[in-house]
């Protein structure tokens, strides 16, 4: 997984493809769950929450 939170946040507003299967992105506001490049408006900062696997985003709730 990248952990790096800004560059994560970077790959997400940039929907960046390359990150695809490096990590998912969870948003807290939702409860959804997506892939860096998913094409779903981005959301706010403090509303997402980082996992290595989307069986991880989705056990978080």
């Amino acid at each position: 997984m990248h952990t790096d939170r800004d560059a994560c946040l970077r790959a997400i507003a940039a929907k960046d493809a390359r990150f695809d299967g490096l990590f998912f992105t969870g948003v807290t506001s939702t409860g959804i769950y997506c892939r860096p490049s998913c094409p779903a408006r981005t959301p706010a900062p403090g509303n997402v929450e980082f996992y290595p696997t989307a069986a991880a985003a989705q056990l978080a709730g």
